[in-house]
């Protein structure tokens, strides 16, 4: 079995279980079996997520329906029933600006934030419509930490471009 590929794989999901400690919350993994998948293979995910404090479980609802999926209904469960200590990333009343440059640094990893005109024009409009003082939900490439399809898994050393600001209320 070849387990360096999936070594270097589990830098993303290491990247997503840091950022949901960020927020005070607890983590529950579901790691999606499939036949495919050796012993050692979900030894290594297991470990790798549990180091870091995860809750772990195989899910095989794909085959099994509900049954393959109790085990990680009881992890939810159990992490609901203890308190959780939530803080949010930054505090809201930071300009629009500084909230986007927390997220794209403490979420994401990048360096720093480009913006594109349009998105400057809009942050000066939303700012004076008040709209500063509201949460930002950033969205970003489903194949990366970036903004950048190209950059696979965890990247590092790059800036995010933001192209578009719009408010959602």
């Amino acid at each position: 079995v070849n387990l360096a590929p999936l070594e270097k794989g589990m830098a993303t999901p290491e990247k997503h279980i840091e950022n949901i400690g960020k927020f005070g919350l607890p983590t529950v993994v579901a790691i999606n079996a499939f036949p495919t998948d050796t012993a050692e293979e979900l030894a290594l995910v297991r470990q790798k997520c549990a180091a870091l404090g995860a809750a772990v479980a195989v899910s095989e609802v794909w085959a099994k329906g509900g049954e393959g999926g109790k085990a990680v209904a009881e992890l939810v469960l159990q992490a609901i029933e203890h308190p959780s200590e939530f803080r949010f990333l930054y505090d809201e009343t930071l300009p629009i600006k500084e909230k986007i440059a927390t997220i794209a640094r403490e979420i994401y990893g990048a360096d720093g934030v480009n913006y594109s005109k349009t998105a400057e024009k809009t942050i000066r409009e939303l700012t004076v419509l008040g709209f500063d003082r509201t949460p930002i939900c950033m969205a970003k490439t489903q194949y990366s930490l970036s903004d950048d399809a190209s950059l696979l898994g965890r990247p590092s050393g790059f800036t995010i471009t933001v192209r578009e600001v719009r408010i959602s209320a």
